[in-house]
């Protein structure tokens, strides 16, 4: 596996490993858990090398959100790629990414990105696009791998390779979860154990509302109510927001149908925890 730190040594490194195949490539932030593991399974179906970038973006964090205290464990990573099958990992400093500073020209999000998550973290998905879109000219990957969890984030990047030309196939791999049933997401190291108790709340909430349309409720508020009463049976989390959008255009959705997204985010304590489900 490569270590590559600058811009210079990763262009080192792509040159050694594309006579190999088309690259796969898997962005993350780091602090790696089974979920973002599963994306390099994922990534490994393409035949060819599979490279991972860990970069904390500061550009997605707002002023009072967490990126100073964003986990990170940079060793622990390491170990935990190569029996993967990572052959390249991209572990750049702030300013290697960004060496003029914060970049003049950035990729704007539109209103897709205001909404859900959006909604409450104004810019959030600017910068999430601006890196990806470096990253992608970085590496020029034949496709990119992304986690379902970031339901939005996914939708967004897939739009964005479609509506500037980028060539890139973007891949989402299903959410992996905990036993119980809390999404996989490095912000669960935040949560005490009372808070890890009670977060299952969010995939419960998603069960019962995909029960009710298993059921035959169609009505988005009938589905969304459902959904609320279940969280609300769990007094440490408090709901952010709870929607059925459209799978590819984000929009709200009156009635549901098989494909529509119920995505949710909820508080718990100090910690956003986010999670959706595709009805089915």
């Amino acid at each position: 596996m490569i270590l590559a730190r600058t811009r210079g040594a990763l262009a080192r490194a792509l040159h050694e490993l594309r006579p190999r195949g088309p690259l796969a490539l898997v962005p993350t932030m780091g602090y790696l858990h089974e979920g973002h593991l599963s994306l390099l399974d994922c990534a490994r179906e393409s035949g060819g090398p599979v490279a991972v970038s860990i970069f904390v973006n500061p550009l997605q964090f707002g002023p009072s959100e967490d990126f100073a205290r964003y986990p990170r464990d940079e060793a622990r990573d390491l170990a935990l790629m190569e029996p993967r099958g990572a052959d390249l990992v991209f572990l750049p400093p702030v300013e290697e990414m960004y060496p003029g500073g914060e970049p003049r020209v950035t990729v704007r999000a539109g209103a897709m990105g205001d909404v859900l998550c959006g909604a409450y973290r104004p810019g959030h998905f600017d910068g999430v696009l601006t890196v990806v879109a470096k990253l992608f000219g970085l590496f020029r990957p034949a496709a990119a791998i992304f986690g379902s969890k970031d339901f939005q984030q996914a939708v967004l990047i897939s739009r964005m390779v479609i509506d500037l030309e980028l060539g890139v196939e973007v891949r989402t791999a299903p959410i992996v979860r905990e036993e119980d049933g809390l999404a996989m997401s490095s912000r669960n190291a935040y949560l005490s154990r009372e808070e890890r108790a009670e977060a299952v709340g969010l995939s419960r909430s998603l069960e019962a509302a995909l029960a009710a349309f298993r059921g035959g409720e169609r009505s988005a508020g009938a589905l969304r109510a459902v959904a609320v009463e279940r969280l609300e049976a769990f007094p440490l989390l408090e709901p952010q927001y709870v929607e059925l959008v459209h799978p590819e255009t984000l929009e709200r959705v009156e009635e549901a149908r098989r494909g529509t997204v119920l995505a949710l985010a909820a508080f718990a304590g100090r910690t956003r925890l986010i999670d959706n489900v595709a009805l089915s």
